[in-house]
This record gives structure tokens, sequence and C-alpha cells, in this order.
């Protein structure tokens, strides 16, 4: 599929580079679960002196990586603290209350950013008539608010006043390379104050499959264990620890160019009538296309027979994710075919209509 569509499904859809390919092949391996795998364990070292964190611990995906990170801070029958569009409430099959007995707590952020002031009006105490507050959760780039960063100075906030509380803060930083990127900050001090914190190796920085969640030795320790009951205690995972190592130390400096793809067909596409853009801030752009008379599926089955793949998020937005398999020739390309398959068919439409 990849060799025909352009695809801007997602940044997760990225082949492994001839480099990981090669380091792939030649990986050093063990026994991960016996902490024989010395690629993995190089993998571990690495992500935590990166993200500025005492210990990392490599899981299958970013959603094992946040379950874990909910368990490790919470108790049964408290709740999360989150943002109401964020990945953990939406997207992760409800594991916060499947595996950790938990239930979100869901905020409205301004353009997806929670700040203290609106945190603390919903933080419960321990009390008679309602589940206490155990995590705070924040989202690094976020997802489904277009890719918003968050400034470093929130987090900062958010993090001292949770920790006078006897509060943890677990940030999912799933893009938080891309934030870093956009901010032009290491990407330690973005996760500086935060508990834990869980990036993907296999969005942005092009791994084929992979996540980290970094913190203190202690709490990854235990976060061993829950992966092993989550069935995510892995072999000679070392062939796979090989191209994350490459994604983590070569790739961050390519997600500039994806950012400025993503600003690109952002630019192209609010020039279509009938779509409405958001603002494109690191590689992610969310169009409205409900003044085009279609809906987001009727619209992706309109692109993918112009070679090119969008996902619907509703009936009326649709995203669209820029990275490194899509450059610029291929945006200017998916660009032309977007414009033809929603003006061509709402010229029909109309036509149709009239008659």
């Amino acid at each position: 599929m990849n060799e025909v569509f352009i695809d801007l499904r997602s940044d997760t859809v990225t082949r492994p580079t001839p480099a990981m390919r090669r380091a792939m092949a030649e990986a050093e391996v063990g026994d991960d679960v016996y902490g024989e795998d010395p690629t993995v364990n190089r993998l571990e070292q690495r992500a935590a002196e990166i993200m500025g964190k005492e210990a990392a611990l490599f899981v299958p995906t970013g959603t094992m990586g946040n379950t874990i990170a909910v368990k490790l801070h919470t108790r049964h029958g408290q709740e999360v603290i989150c943002e109401a569009r964020s990945h953990v409430f939406n997207y992760e099959l409800s594991m916060m209350a499947w595996f950790s007995g938990c239930v979100p707590r869901p905020i409205q952020g301004e353009g997806g950013i929670l700040t203290w002031e609106r945190i603390r009006d919903e933080i419960r105490p321990l009390a008679p008539h309602y589940a206490p507050t155990g995590l705070i959760e924040l989202e690094n780039t976020h997802n489904m608010a277009g890719g918003a960063v968050y400034p470093t100075a929130v987090v900062d906030e958010i993090c001292d006043r949770a920790h006078e509380l006897g509060l943890a803060v677990h940030l999912d930083g799933a893009r938080i390379f891309n934030a870093a990127a956009f901010l032009g900050q290491p990407v330690d001090r973005l996760a500086a104050k935060v508990d834990t914190v869980m990036f993907c190796l296999s969005k942005g920085l092009g791994a084929p499959a992979g996540s980290m969640l970094c913190g203190r030795a202690e709490a990854i320790d235990q976060a061993r264990l829950y992966r092993k009951r989550l069935g995510g205690g892995m072999r000679q995972v070392g062939v796979l620890a090989a191209a994350g190592l490459i994604a983590l130390e070569e790739h961050p400096r390519l997600l500039s160019c994806d950012h400025a793809n993503a600003r690109f067909l952002a630019e192209g596409l609010a020039a279509i009538p009938g779509i409405r853009v958001s603002p494109a801030v690191t590689n992610i752009v969310i169009i409205d296309v409900s003044a085009t008379g279609f809906t987001s599926s009727e619209l992706s089955a309109r692109f993918k027979q112009k070679g090119v793949l969008v996902n619907g998020i509703n009936a009326r937005q649709m995203r669209l994710l820029t990275h490194y398999d899509v450059d610029r020739a291929a945006c200017e390309r998916a660009l032309k075919a977007i414009r033809e398959a929603v003006t061509s068919d709402t010229c029909a439409r109309r036509e149709t209509a009239e008659t």
C-alpha cells in the first residue's frame, strides 16, 4: 500500500530506513525478560539519559506505557485528571479502568492545553462522597488538538502545584520530540518535572515498533512487573531495539521538516473551497470538511481513489500527519489530488441537485 499511496493517515506508517534494517539484522540479542538483551539495555539507558530520568523501560506500544504509568501512580477507586480529547481517555480502550480501577476526570483545555487554574478546581481530596484524585495526566504534543505544544512553564507550574499536594504527573509524550523541535528546547527540559514520561519510537521517529517509559529507578522496576502482567515481556527483542536506537539518536533532527510540510499542507488545504483548517503547530493537520457537502468517510474514499490516504476523526473532521516517508513533492501531489476530489465532486453534486 505504501508503495502506491501517499499515506497521511498517521506518522505510525513509516517504514524502517535502510540503516534501521541493517542494525536490526546485525543486532546483538539476548533474553530481555532476564535482562540479558544488550541492545535493549543500551536503548533503555540512552532513553533515560536523553529524557533526564533515572531509568527507562522498553514497551511494545504507547498505550502499554501509559497504562503502566497510570497503574504506578494510582490506587483502585481514584480519578485521573486528563484533557477531554486526550489519547489516554479516548483511544486506549478505557485501560485506566480495566487495569488500574480508575476513572477519568476529563477537563476541556484551551486548544488542548490544560493549565493549573483549570486543574485546581477539579482536584478531589479524600472524602465520603467522591473518588479522590490519584494522578494528573498531560499530553504533549496533543494529538487531537492538532499537535498543540505545552509551554514548558505551564507544565512546570502544574508539576510544582501537584507535587505540593502529593500528586504525581504523568506525561503522555508520544510526540514529545516534536514538541522539543517546535520549542527549540532539549527534550529533557520538557520532561524535567514530570514523574513519568512515555514517548513513542514508532511515530515521527520512524522505528517499526516500540515506546519508552521513563522515570525514577524504583518506579521503572515496578513498571517492568506490570509490563509482564500485560503480556509485554519480550525475548530477543534487540532486533527492534536496534531500530529504536537509530530512531532515538538520529531522527529527532528530521522532525522540523515534517513540521514545515504540515504548514505547507495546511496553507494549501485552506485554499480549497469548503475546507476549514485548524492551525498546524507541529506535524498534525486537522480539517473540517462539513462545508464541502461530504462526510469525512465519503471524502476518505474519494481521496483514496486519487492515491491519497487520509482518515476521518468523525463525520466532519479529518486528520493528516506528515512524516519522513512523505516529502514536499508528495505533499504537493496530495494537495492537487485532494483539491480535485473536493472541487470536481462538489460541482458534480451541485449539478445533479439542480437537475
